[in-house]
């Protein structure tokens, strides 16, 4: 516990002028005219002398003569009857900061970030030049893009055009933003929404879960939160546990009632079918990521770009690497 006191301790000793952070200091503040660091302190005293009882020496002397384990557990246990009703309150505070220590530190190491600018309104998320930040920023294809709300993306484009890569880009921009970080990108204007994603499903032999019905959970799973709330959806090529014609049915019918709910987000798919969606439902957009092949070699731009994809490149790599 003498690191906790240390922590109270150093808090105790700053001025704060955020609301926030002076909201929180208020559960430290003494109210009885003892700092909540002494407190503790004395706490991790009364430990220190417990812990005395592992040598043998004074262990066996001070319990002969001085009944040292019967007092120091007796006084433990008045110090939590004492305090019980503070001390959860205490760690709360000590974790609060400690988690936005992290998040300072972020935004200190990365100064060529940007903050978002807060909206309210129809426009959810509107980004320029933003890259994964995982990503070597001298190798990164920046985009820009924007979402309005009630917006469905359609996103298609061959192996590894990038599609996976830039729902994890969006992802991050809405996970860094709600919890205060700056984001890679130029500009960001932004309307707090929460996330959920359909990304990286498993099967599960210790729940005896298929990958099939792994992936039907995790829809169900969504389709039951935005009833209750606000999300943007986040789905990496759903329904892949089946057969195309099944999937491409079953994907069409699953954005159909997204749309329906008025939800907001991106589906990146090989099943270039499931585009006719946009020329029946007006929320729905259709866009891509590109793949040429020139002179037998494979090039990516990276680019996000408006349309359908029309380049597909499965076939040439399996040639190309000799599988087939």
């Amino acid at each position: 516990f003498e690191q906790y006191y240390k922590l109270l301790l150093q808090l105790e000793n700053e001025d704060f002028n955020s609301v926030l952070l002076q909201e929180k200091m208020a559960h430290i503040t003494p109210k009885n005219g003892k700092k909540a660091s002494e407190i503790v302190k004395n706490f991790s005293k009364m430990l220190a002398a417990f812990d005395q009882r592992g040598n043998l020496l004074v262990g066996t002397f001070t319990n002969a003569f001085m009944l040292s384990d019967l007092r120091h557990g007796y006084a433990i246990e008045q110090w939590i009857a004492a305090n019980a009703d503070h001390i959860h309150a205490w760690f709360e505070v000590i974790a609060f900061f400690d988690a936005y220590n992290s998040l300072g530190n972020f935004a200190f190491n990365h100064p060529q970030y940007t903050f978002p600018e807060i909206k309210t309104g129809e426009k959810i998320l509107e980004c320029t030049a933003a890259s994964h930040p995982l990503l070597d920023p001298k190798k990164a294809v920046a985009n820009d893009f924007k979402i309005d709300e009630e917006q469905f993306f359609i996103i298609t484009g061959a192996n590894m055009a990038g599609k996976s890569t830039f729902l994890r880009t969006v992802s991050l921009q809405i996970v860094m933003a709600n919890v205060g970080l700056p984001v890679c990108a130029a500009s960001v204007k932004y309307t707090p929404i929460k996330l959920i994603t359909s990304m990286r499903t498993t099967d599960s032999l210790t729940d005896d879960s298929s990958y099939f019905f792994s992936e039907l959970k995790r829809l169900q799973y969504i389709v039951q939160a935005i009833k209750t709330d606000r999300y943007f959806i986040i789905l990496d090529e759903i329904l892949k546990g089946t057969n195309s014609t099944d999937k491409a049915i079953g994907s069409r019918k699953f954005i159909d009632k997204l749309v329906a709910s008025h939800s907001t987000g991106i589906i990146a798919t090989h099943d270039l079918s499931l585009c006719e969606a946009a020329d029946q439902l007006q929320p729905v957009e259709n866009y891509y990521f590109d793949a040429e092949i020139k002179n037998g070699e494979l090039f990516f731009d990276y680019t996000f770009k408006k349309g359908i994809c029309q380049n597909m490149n499965a076939s040439f790599l399996l040639e190309k690497m000799g599988i087939v």
